[in-house]
């Protein structure tokens, strides 16, 4: 294995094993930490795990055991993955997951570049847009775990580290390979170890990744991963290999717990021409509610059913208050997983799920170790392989077009 990778959580992994796979790499997604070795024809493996809204100390340990399989494996750099709106609250936890791997790596000169400019995201000066607005003013103020009310990443970051934050610009970006190693060189040299790096366009990450050659970490979004497998093509180490994807037929279900502003539109699209069951958080709250009665509704449904229990922000923090954030957000993953079983246990074999916390759920109530990269969906969100009889979708609650429940459905059940 060459490159090895952990991500904060499910759908974030998936989007990175997407990219490495689209750039050459024979790459397996891993759900929580192996407990066997890779194969060997692995090139690059995601350790996906569910760290992204646990308590920092918990995340730290996590991520330090799924370190210790992936350098067991031969990787000879590892990437650290997260939201490409840097989802963290300012206790964390990507700045504690960031020091503890840069301490146990010895790495000097950490990337933190969480761009995607693919879905609109970019850094400049620092600050991270969402297309055309800031950080703060696209929505993820609301985020019901962890609200973005700060565009500016090193003043978000700089609460959660140890260290002190440098920064490399754009025009030091835009000049190439040798200018961004210079300046990561001159930022740690100022003191700084973990270094946010602008990036506008792919052609940025293209040189970041080149730049990031020999680091032994880089952290961030998929994004800047893009440039990296091609360190690794230049010096003959990757056997480009495709892998042929078999879809699967039946129905296509999909569950969605995320309450992001792109999958509210998209659910809002998707119900003009297919049934969908709203799930009442209150009545899951208090035992109304089953999950063996959602099941059978979208068993019994005609087209692709949806089930959701994305709602807007003033709903989901009035759900909060009246049972505890994390209690309500447990229920509802809970729940979730338990419909996702129960389908699958009734002979689904095409499950689309929203949301990184809803995604994660299903994964692990579904018990799926490893998954296959298949083609990409909308940008970020592969089909995946889960089993002899299993293919999957996992998106996060920002991506995707707003048609996009009804093209990962006809994706999932075609061959390519």
């Amino acid at each position: 294995m060459l490159l090895g990778c952990i991500g904060d959580d499910f759908t974030g992994s998936s989007d990175l094993a997407n990219t490495l796979s689209k750039q050459g790499m024979r790459c397996v997604q891993y759900t929580g930490i192996p407990s066997t070795p890779a194969q060997s024809d692995v090139e690059a493996g995601v350790i996906a795990l569910k760290s992204r809204s646990i308590q920092p100390a918990d995340a730290v340990s996590q991520s330090l055991e799924a370190l210790n399989w992936l350098l067991a494996q031969g990787c000879e750099q590892i990437f650290f993955k997260y939201c490409s709106t840097f989802d963290s609250t300012p206790a964390g936890n990507i700045g504690p997951v960031a020091d503890a791997l840069a301490d146990a790596l010895g790495a000097q000169q950490v990337i933190v570049c969480p761009a995607f400019p693919g879905t609109g995201r970019s850094i400049y000066k620092g600050h991270l847009f969402v297309h055309d607005r800031l950080l703060n003013e696209s929505g993820l103020q609301d985020h019901p775990l962890t609200p973005m009310t700060d565009p500016d990443i090193r003043r978000w970051l700089t609460p959660q580290t140890k260290y002190s934050v440098g920064h490399v610009d754009a025009e030091a970006v835009q000049s190439g390979e040798k200018a961004i190693k210079d300046a990561l060189k001159a930022e740690q040299g100022a003191g700084h170890r973990l270094i946010v790096v602008d990036a506008l366009r792919d052609a940025d990450l293209m040189e970041i990744g080149a730049a990031a050659d020999g680091l032994p970490l880089v952290t961030g979004g998929s994004g800047v991963a893009l440039g990296l497998p091609h360190n690794f093509e230049k010096r003959g180490q990757m056997t480009v290999a495709k892998t042929k994807w078999r879809g699967e037929s039946g129905k296509c279900i999909v569950l969605s717990g995320s309450c992001s502003k792109a999958t509210r539109d998209q659910v809002a699209l998707h119900s003009k021409t297919n049934p969908t069951y709203e799930i009442d958080a209150t009545m899951v709250m208090t035992g109304q509610l089953s999950p063996a009665t959602v099941t059978q509704w979208l068993i019994d449904a005609d087209g692709v059913p949806l089930a959701y229990s994305s709602a807007d922000p003033a709903v989901v923090a009035d759900i909060q208050r009246q049972f505890g954030r994390d209690n309500s957000a447990a229920a509802l993953e809970s729940f979730f997983a338990e419909v996702a079983r129960q389908l699958v246990d009734a002979g689904i074999c095409k499950i689309l799920t929203a949301g990184g916390e809803t995604s994660g759920s299903v994964v692990e109530g579904l018990d799926l170790k490893t998954l296959e990269i298949g083609p990409e969906i909308d940008p970020g969100v592969p089909a995946l392989r889960a089993g002899a009889t299993l293919v999957i979708a996992l998106k996060s609650g920002n991506f995707g077009a707003p048609d996009y429940f009804e093209k990962a459905a006809a994706i999932l059940g075609v061959d390519r």
